[in-house]
């Protein structure tokens, strides 16, 4: 890959089978975007979409649309939309709340499951899990009867030992945010229940960039946002899944009156309804919900498989190129180069990152900064293209080779 000029980069793209989707995203002229890791571009229906919503079922149908317009609904419809992209089954995903609060139910109802039957209180990470996944299970080890536990593991190696007859539940990011670095869900999850522990999956960083078959590997409960390779906007609804063979015994404290069996008979004590629509709580945030659908709708053009082997390849030119191109520089590579193992990002570290970044940035080549010291590319194969990994690397190159990046960058509140 490294022989590759930038015409040869145009001839990939002229190849590629992915190309034509491109143009259902609005992006920016001038702006090469590597960050669809950590938010998607908007699908261009999101725009007439979000009017519809807005201007039609809200400003005109009003309250109406909860059953005219099938709000009520939504989160069910869209679970099964979603459901195709991370091998789950119909009515096993709902898109609701955040990742967070879904983690909270999840890991909720995965101790719920276990105190009903074992004595095992202890919950294993990894200590380089993303923060907040460790601060749900850390506020509710706090919360709950004393002897609950978080165990963190310090790498992926460790994992196995660590799941032992006190684990209760395991709990991992199947791609790793930082790094990129891809579990064998499959293998973690049979070690998980060999050892009677139950296993939590966080999609966040797979879903739309990986193939996932959660009823494969037979996870027990997993969650995931909508907003970074599904394109689901800014801040749109995250989902859960819980599959059927634990959806009877699913319980969590967050019993809203939307995971009632019967919201509307206003019934003063909760009675979980049936099915996955119990992993629901409160009023849903329609207009930011009724857009993930034109994320989902631009999968349904194309395959897992098509867009797993079309981020390997772009994943493996970027770092062929800037480990040939910018192999001046200390630049490290900390995301796995074999294919089984990552994702569909590459980190890098330099000393001076976060000025890099910041730097790359302002020239319209857009990824970002995660502690410590990384620069972090995400590469969404909807929309990104051959030629942008080239040009991306000579904006890197020159970046670095005129050190043109202000060691004085100020740090933004989001990085």
């Amino acid at each position: 890959m490294t022989s590759l000029d930038r015409n040869s980069c145009i001839a990939l793209d002229q190849a590629d089978p992915l190309a034509d989707l491109r143009q259902q995203f609005s992006l920016p002229e001038g702006v090469i975007y590597l960050d669809g890791n950590s938010l998607g571009a908007m699908p261009k229906a999101s725009a007439a979409r979000a009017q519809q919503v807005i201007a039609q079922e809200w400003g005109t149908d009003l309250i109406k649309s909860w059953n005219k317009a099938g709000w009520f609904d939504l989160p069910s419809r869209l679970g099964n939309l979603l459901a195709p992209l991370i091998g789950a089954r119909a009515d096993e995903v709902v898109v609701t709340d955040s990742t967070s609060i879904n983690l909270f139910k999840a890991i909720a109802a995965a101790l719920h499951l276990q105190a009903e039957q074992t004595q095992r209180k202890v919950i294993v990470t990894e200590r380089s899990n993303f923060p907040t996944d460790i601060y749900m299970a850390e506020g509710l080890t706090r919360w709950l009867d004393k002897g609950y536990r978080l165990h963190l593991v310090e790498s992926p190696e460790e994992l196995i030992s660590a799941i032992n007859a006190e684990t209760a539940l395991v709990m991992l990011t199947h791609v790793n945010y930082r790094t990129g670095y891809l579990h064998d869900m499959a293998a973690i999850t049979a070690h998980a229940h060999q050892q009677g522990a139950l296993a939590l999956w966080d999609l966040a960083h797979s879903a739309g960039a990986v193939p996932v078959d959660l009823h494969t590997a037979k996870a027990d409960f997993a969650v995931g946002c909508t907003y970074k390779y599904l394109n689901g906007g800014p801040g749109s609804p995250a989902f859960i899944w819980v599959p059927q063979t634990h959806q009877a015994s699913f319980n969590h404290p967050l019993t809203g009156w939307w995971g009632h069996a019967t919201p509307f008979a206003m019934q003063p004590s909760f009675n979980a309804t049936a099915g996955i629509r119990r992993a629901l709580c409160g009023t849903q945030p329609i207009v930011s919900l009724a857009m993930v659908e034109c994320g989902l709708q631009v999968f349904a053009q194309t395959s897992m498989s098509a867009i797993r082997t079309k981020s390997l390849a772009l994943t493996d030119l970027f770092i062929a190129l800037v480990e040939s191109r910018c192999q001046a520089h200390p630049l490290q590579l900390v995301t796995p180069r074999a294919h089984a193992q990552r994702g569909s990002q590459a980190s890098f570290t330099h000393p001076h990152a976060y000025a890099v970044i910041q730097a790359l940035i302002e020239r319209g080549v857009i990824g970002d900064y995660r502690e410590p010291a990384i620069m972090r590319f995400g590469f969404t194969p909807l929309y990104t293209r051959f030629i942008d990994v080239w040009d991306a690397v000579e904006g890197l190159r020159d970046v670095l080779d005129n050190k043109a990046y202000s060691l004085n960058a100020e740090r933004n509140a989001v990085t």
